[in-house]
């Protein structure tokens, strides 16, 4: 009798271990196919190549518009952030931010172009165009229709007179302080009385 329980006993733990074993494959198996979706969503998402042709293609539409409606405009601008936020090492990535923010501005999605132009600022400090960045933001602020906030409009302006003194961008921005915070109809009559 006890030869028979210990066989039973054996048998119970086999059982139990091959139980378990098939339940540790299943686990694995199921950890192993959301590995692989896993793997493809990274495999789309950091695939910058294909972001690449999307975002160049969507600039050549642009490019030779004539019009350009909602649509493309918003095509444009989604190809032009997915490039620049999933490849955000990519050496043009900055650019594609600038271009983000000119066509967001272009059908006035001013809120797309402030984020787009503060990331391209806070996260490219070394960015050779940088000041364009920066101007194309102060603009935002400085328009009355748009943020209209001439305060941190003239804080950007004479940030990049002071960091970029040399460059076309501390010109430019040095004449917009000029006419901060007058009306069109005062910035006309200013230039008319300078001919």
């Amino acid at each position: 009798m006890k030869k028979i329980i210990q066989i039973l006993c054996v048998l119970i733990f086999c059982v139990a271990c091959g139980s378990n074993k098939d339940e540790t494959s299943t686990q694995t198996k199921e950890k192993k196919d959301s590995l692989v979706v896993i793997d493809t969503v990274n495999a789309i998402t950091n695939d910058c190549e294909t972001y690449w042709k999307l975002a160049k293609k969507q600039d050549s539409i642009i490019m030779h518009a004539i019009d350009v409606d909602n649509t493309v405009a918003n095509t444009a601008i989604k190809a032009f952030t997915d490039f620049a936020y999933f490849c955000q090492n990519d050496s043009t990535a900055p650019i594609f931010l600038i271009k983000t923010a000119q066509i967001a501005r272009s059908v006035n999605n001013v809120s797309q172009a402030k984020v787009v132009l503060e990331r391209c600022i806070n996260n490219y400090p070394n960015f050779k165009n940088l000041p364009a960045a920066m101007f194309l933001l102060a603009q935002l602020y400085d328009d009355e229709t748009f943020l209209n906030n001439e305060l941190e409009a003239e804080k950007i302006y004479k940030e990049i007179i002071a960091n970029y003194p040399k460059s076309e961008w501390a010109s430019n921005a040095k004449g917009a302080l000029k006419f901060l915070g007058k009306s069109d109809n005062q910035i006309m009559q200013e230039l008319k009385n300078k001919k």
